[in-house]
């Protein structure tokens, strides 16, 4: 029998649809990396990429006798560009919700006494931005207080809008933590 390595795409696929474990094998060690360089160099983290590379082959393999594929490399190649897609719409739209409530709570609490209180919950985020890993809390003020874009934070520090975002969402989070007392029930 040949070996593995000298079986062309199509052939590979034939013997996927035919549930032969090896030529699944096959197809992993063909493509993973390219997959997870797609992933990683539009969402930037390793281990996000990592997990969206491995949903890729796991859909792959369940739907491997119902799938129609013409050629296994732009097969793989749009479907990891979709889950990263995916990925990205679905970490924007977290981020926004999470603004949105924090928005909302600081709207709706805003009598007199929120306002006196307003220069101590100030001082408070400044301290906890001043915790922040220095591009973080960088790339937060842009966007929070100097109302930039991403693209324009991105263009500017050389990221990507991906990095930018990334960044964004994990300061949202890391400020929802640590100003817990601020936050009205």
């Amino acid at each position: 029998m040949l070996s593995s390595k000298n079986i062309e795409d199509q052939e590979l696929v034939g013997f996927l649809f035919e549930s032969k474990k090896w030529a699944f094998e096959e197809i992993y060690k063909r493509y993973w990396k390219r997959l997870l360089g797609v992933a990683f160099h539009h969402i930037g983290v390793m281990e996000e990429a990592e997990g969206l590379v491995q949903e890729i082959f796991l859909s792959l393999w369940k739907r491997r006798s119902d799938v129609v594929i013409k050629r296994l490399d732009l097969y793989l190649t749009l479907a990891i560009k979709n889950k990263v897609y995916d990925y990205i719409k679905s970490q924007i739209s977290y981020r926004k919700y999470q603004e949105y409530l924090i928005f909302q709570e600081l709207k709706v609490h805003s009598d007199t006494e929120n306002i006196v209180n307003y220069l101590e919950l100030t001082k408070a985020v400044e301290k906890v931005l001043a915790r922040l890993p220095e591009k973080s809390a960088e790339i937060f003020k842009r966007s929070r207080f100097e109302d930039q874009s991403v693209k324009q934070i991105a263009g500017d520090l050389n990221l990507s809008s991906k990095a930018v975002e990334y960044h964004i969402t994990k300061s949202l989070k890391f400020l929802q933590e640590n100003l817990k007392a601020y936050h009205y029930n």
